[in-house]
């Protein structure tokens, strides 16, 4: 009996989240046009509504007098902007970045402070509460969207899933919980902004794609079928840890070779400077590529013809329609893009050389904040009326 409970609570979850999907998609609309798109029954959609309406998710309004024809007028149902907001908070290694979204995807605001290596768990949980309230003061509520997603750095599994926990964090969501007093989901922080991308940022709408973020470290994430992938063990995206370099230098991994001892940050300085060069941060050295500094551009074509190697046999294989470059690296320009476009063009299958779009990353710091959002919103915690499914709070549960 409890089993079936559980199959009718995730299927009517799955129906309301249905339903607001559409109205993030396409903005207001009336039952009618809601039914046509969704496809649900008269009687289910109408129940699935009722809900909705009473819980405060979403608002019907009758149109305005001028626009209105003969007959009874058509309600029209949209999203409430003021039923809740989201809170998405990147714990980076150096930094706390926070944002909050309304239930319309509308971005409230975002921010961010630097802080030392060695801040303990309670301390950044202190910081991230206080840029939390200086987003919207009083006016900030969790409201119906009683979830906070979070990025961290390293691998993200479930308890018990074996090589993908990570201990460091584990005893964050506890923390978080006491400190908000609501649900929290967890992931890796460079996934997220894959997530962000895909849903506000240089990819939005699309439900195929690869992100790339060169810092310093190197990784990324799929979003695939608009879903974020994370593996079986929480390790997907770590495309850092592909060999570029058979007997190269060792990477932190234990392999050698890695696209991060070629393409981090930490590397490219490195090379530069090895080549002649003087630059002790990204801004030096993409200055010192406009200016046409020989040392300079040598470097950043190499690196970005062993990034767009690597993008192209990652895109073979899992077939994306849109690649995004992110990471304080990919801000030197046309230098390296330029050659990782290159690269990716000479190296993909013919038949996508024109279908896989590379596009430059458009949420900055926060994007990871935002992408805890994103998995906030799709995980429906809106709905946790309903009976959650075993797992939901768990860190890396497996449901987009």
């Amino acid at each position: 009996m409890q089993q079936q409970d559980g199959l009718l609570s995730r299927l009517r979850r799955g129906h309301e989240q249905l339903v607001l999907d559409l109205l993030r998609q396409h903005g207001p609309l009336s039952r009618g046009e809601l039914g046509a798109r969704c496809g649900l029954s008269r009687t289910t959609l109408y129940d699935i509504v009722g809900a909705l309406l009473a819980n405060g998710a979403i608002v019907a309004s009758a149109p305005e007098a001028a626009q209105r024809r003969r007959g009874r007028p058509v309600e029209r149902l949209a999203l409430n902007p003021g039923a809740g907001h989201a809170i998405g908070i990147d714990f980076a290694r150096r930094a706390v970045h926070v944002a909050a979204v309304n239930v319309a995807h509308e971005v409230v605001g975002s921010a961010s402070e630097p802080h030392g290596p060695d801040l303990g768990w309670e301390q950044r949980i202190e910081l991230a509460q206080h840029l939390v309230g200086t987003l919207a003061g009083d006016s900030l509520g969790l409201g119906a969207l009683s979830a906070i997603g979070v990025g961290v750095v390293g691998p993200v599994g479930r308890q018990g899933d074996g090589p993908g926990g990570d201990s460091r964090w584990e005893a964050l969501p506890p923390l978080l919980r006491e400190r908000f007093g609501v649900p929290v989901l967890v992931d890796n922080n460079t996934r997220l902004a894959a997530l962000a991308e895909a849903t506000w940022g240089a990819a939005a709408g699309g439900g195929d794609v690869l992100y790339l973020r060169l810092s310093h470290g190197v990784g990324g994430g799929l979003v695939v079928g608009g879903a974020l992938h994370r593996g079986a063990y929480g390790l997907s995206g770590e495309f850092g840890h592909i060999s570029v370099e058979p007997g190269g230098a060792p990477c932190e991994c234990g392999g050698t070779g890695c696209l991060e001892t070629v393409a981090s940050v930490g590397a490219v300085l490195g090379a530069f400077r090895a080549a002649g060069g003087r630059a002790d941060d990204v801004p030096s050295l993409a200055a010192a590529a406009r200016a046409g500094d020989s040392a300079a551009l040598g470097v950043l074509d190499e690196v970005g013809t062993r990034v767009g190697t690597v993008l192209a046999a990652v895109s073979n294989a899992i077939g994306p329609g849109v690649i995004v470059l992110g990471g304080e690296l990919a801000t030197v320009g046309e230098a390296l893009t330029g050659a990782v476009q290159r690269a990716l063009t000479a190296r993909l299958l013919p038949a996508s050389r024109t279908r896989v779009d590379l596009r430059a990353a458009a949420l900055g710091e926060v994007g990871a904040a935002l992408g805890g959002i994103a998995l906030v919103l799709r995980e429906s915690p809106l709905l946790s009326h309903y009976p959650v499914p075993p797992g939901l709070e768990e860190p890396g549960e497996d449901s987009p």
